[in-house]
């Protein structure tokens, strides 16, 4: 069976990076069709102004990664949603992976591992440590290029438009539903440019201790103050 797949990029000031994003994608072989929706949290579109691909759908919404892809899903056309991050690379057969997972009825989503576009040691560890976490869990994040079926997201009700956490709550939602997500042995390359940024011990430290506080029950309200 072929799928139709609607990729949502939620951007905000990624008008250096979104062309190499969207070439990469339209690169990809498909054995089904795709469309690439990128949603625009500035007011002022830079990023979308900035895409040369014209068959490219694109929209602004209010700045916030939930509500960005919210706004996409309801605009997509597709019979599945795949939720990317403006820096994150899908691995060459993604789309016909994809498809393969949803072939099997009893799934409604699923996700990749997740790499980091380094070549340091250090790198393999945090994407060794956020595969088996995942796994563990059955909660994947954001940066592992989630998928759902649209119907289901819709029904379940998508994103709780939050500051912070936002996959992970749809995520849980879906786990205590009972809906069956499926994990993908590829790895998307995100970017490390955040590590980089803030310190790699930094981050790392304070994206656990985010998660670790955020299932312990403190408000992502709350904690977006340490994100920032």
């Amino acid at each position: 069976m072929e799928y139709r797949i609607s990729i949502i990029i939620p951007a905000w000031h990624e008008s250096s990076i979104i062309n190499q994003t969207i070439n990469t994608i339209v690169s990809l072989p498909c054995n089904g069709d795709f469309e690439v929706i990128v949603v625009d949290g500035s007011a002022a579109g830079e990023t979308i102004r900035a895409i040369q691909n014209r068959e490219v759908r694109t929209a602004i919404a209010e700045t916030g990664r939930a509500r960005q892809m919210n706004e996409g899903a309801s605009r997509a056309r597709g019979d599945i949603l795949l939720f990317l991050h403006a820096d994150t690379v899908l691995p060459r057969d993604a789309l016909r992976s994809i498809a393969s997972v949803m072939a099997k009825k009893d799934v409604v989503g699923g996700a990749f591992d997740l790499g980091i576009q380094s070549n340091r040691p250090i790198f393999r560890i945090i994407e060794n440590a956020a595969s088996l976490r995942s796994r563990i869990t059955r909660i994947p994040y954001g940066d592992q290029a989630p998928f759902i079926r649209k119907d289901y997201f819709h029904a379940v009700g998508g994103f709780q438009e939050i500051p912070l956490m936002e996959d992970v709550e749809l995520m849980r939602r879906i786990k205590k539903a009972g809906g069956r997500i499926r994990f993908v042995p590829e790895k998307v390359k995100t970017s490390p440019r955040r590590w980089e940024t803030e310190g790699i011990l930094y981050c790392t430290v304070r994206n656990w201790t985010i998660r670790a506080l955020y299932f312990l029950g403190v408000s992502p309200e709350n904690l977006i103050r340490f994100y920032r």
